[in-house]
């Protein structure tokens, strides 16, 4: 391993304010399976089996937390809280507030097409840090990192998931008129386009946003509107 690369990944152990002591396990948290098949290396050194320990370890401190900090909701409601913080998008924003992404060993061809800011890519990788913390430093630590970086925010992160629904409910409670999205561009080749979407209520624009797909634009949208009305409050 590339000893420059070495010293950039301690940068990252203090932004997640963790240090290995199997340093080997964060660094195969930090390899994307397109670099395991562009080099022939074996499958099982990729990220994927972290990731699946790690899934596990979040979504049992989320449940437990969750229900410890809202004792009057019922099964439904934090079935859905949960959901808001353990989805992909929600997941890439936590990844990209520690910069996850800049960390990441891909294949060639990822890397040109945009992977390392892909959401798919970056929300799997947060989640094979928090599995390589399980094995390294055990339960406590692995829990320490989740509630720093996962459930610091849970007001605001709920927003992530399913934004437009939220939105519609906030707007139907001031009996106020149908929403309506639109692309408003399009850019990028065919294999990497970058959407923009805006959010209208009559003629008024109440949010804008961008993603890899329109659904995800429009997601974006009604979540940038979202945070426009909290502010406002």
């Amino acid at each position: 391993m590339d000893k420059s690369y070495i010293e950039k990944v301690r940068e990252l152990e203090k932004r997640i304010g963790y240090e290995f002591e199997n340093f080997d396990l964060l660094i195969m948290a930090l390899r994307h399976s397109s670099y395991v098949n562009e080099h022939h290396m074996d499958r099982i050194v990729c990220n994927e089996r972290l990731e699946f320990l790690g899934d596990a370890v979040l979504e049992c401190v989320s449940s437990e937390y969750l229900y410890q900090q809202f004792p009057m909701k019922p099964e439904g409601e934090l079935t859905k809280l949960r959901a808001s913080l353990v989805c992909e998008p929600t997941l890439a924003y936590d990844a990209r507030e520690i910069q996850l992404g800049e960390y990441l060993v891909m294949g060639k061809g990822e890397e040109m097409t945009g992977g390392r800011a892909r959401d798919s890519i970056t929300s799997d990788a947060f989640e094979s840090v928090i599995g390589a913390i399980f094995l390294d430093g055990g339960f406590a630590n692995a829990k320490e990192f989740i509630l720093n970086h996962v459930l610091d925010d849970v007001e605001h992160k709920r927003f992530f998931y399913d934004s437009k629904t939220i939105l519609q409910e906030v707007l139907q409670e001031k009996q106020e008129a149908v929403i309506s999205y639109r692309i408003t561009d399009e850019a990028g080749p065919d294999h990497d386009k970058t959407f923009t979407a805006e959010v209208c209520l009559g003629g008024t624009c109440l949010g804008k946003g961008q993603g890899r797909t329109k659904k995800a634009a429009e997601q974006q949208a009604a979540y940038d509107a979202l945070c426009r009305i909290k502010q406002k409050k």
